[in-house]
């Protein structure tokens, strides 16, 4: 069954902020004899939404660490706190470390402070075919719950919780500020139809994401999830 509760005072200490990452690039030349080398950072500024819910970290310490993720051993990682612009190039980076990971474990995931790059990650996780899991007392919240739709192949205790609600833009906006064909809201229909759910399903599950207000919240639990997205 669907509950409704409103949402921790700390969502919103991430309300409305903007978001931006870092582009490096380097290159080496030799002249004269001598060899040089040179970094450029470029701040890359992307103005987007936000969905995040609950602490900003889980009590996960692996082998190794990138962002947001602890590799647990070789074949597993874990996401353990929000996403940010700087998930994916984290994920690019995790991979290439350790490219025998093939699932991704979700303990107790508070969302995402940019919508536009989990999407991206998501996407990225898809392509990698990674498996997600959902282990015992599991809680997979706001913008996490798009991670985990992007499974190959994705299972989920009994126990799960998965916590959704409504986007925020860095100007306030919600999505039904705008019209439900806006490319903002076609974003997540095409995602999630991109991850598998069938027309009527992705658009019945942005529905129910949007039924509250971003400072509010929707709790489901596994057998509710199932409705509109096939798990193992």
């Amino acid at each position: 069954m669907f509950r409704r509760i409103l949402l921790p005072a700390i969502c919103a200490l991430f309300a409305c902020q903007a978001a931006s990452a870092r582009e490096v690039t380097t290159r080496t030349w030799t002249e004269n004899g001598v060899t040089w080398t040179e970094t450029t950072v470029v701040e890359v500024y992307e103005p987007g939404s936000e969905r995040i819910a609950g602490i900003p970290r889980a009590d996960v310490k692996g082998v190794a660490s990138f962002g947001p993720f602890e590799v647990l051993d070789g074949t597993r990682a874990a996401l353990v706190a929000e996403t940010d612009s700087y998930s994916p190039a984290d994920f690019q980076k995790m991979l290439r470390a350790y490219p025998g990971i093939r699932v991704l474990e979700m303990p107790d995931c508070p969302g995402t402070i940019d919508d536009h790059a989990n999407l991206r990650l998501g996407r990225m996780i898809r392509a990698r075919g990674l498996a997600t899991l959902v282990p015992e007392h599991g809680s997979v919240r706001s913008g996490a719950v798009e991670l985990f739709l992007a499974g190959a192949s994705r299972s989920a205790a009994p126990d799960a919780q998965f916590v959704v609600h409504s986007w925020i833009d860095d100007e306030g906006h919600e999505p039904d500020d705008f019209a439900a064909s806006a490319p903002v809201n076609r974003a997540y229909v095409d995602y999630y139809r991109e991850m598998g759910l069938g027309p009527d399903k992705a658009s019945a599950f942005y529905a129910l994401t949007n039924s509250v207000p971003n400072d509010q919240v929707v709790t489901l639990g596994t057998a509710d999830l199932a409705r509109y997205a096939a798990l193992d």
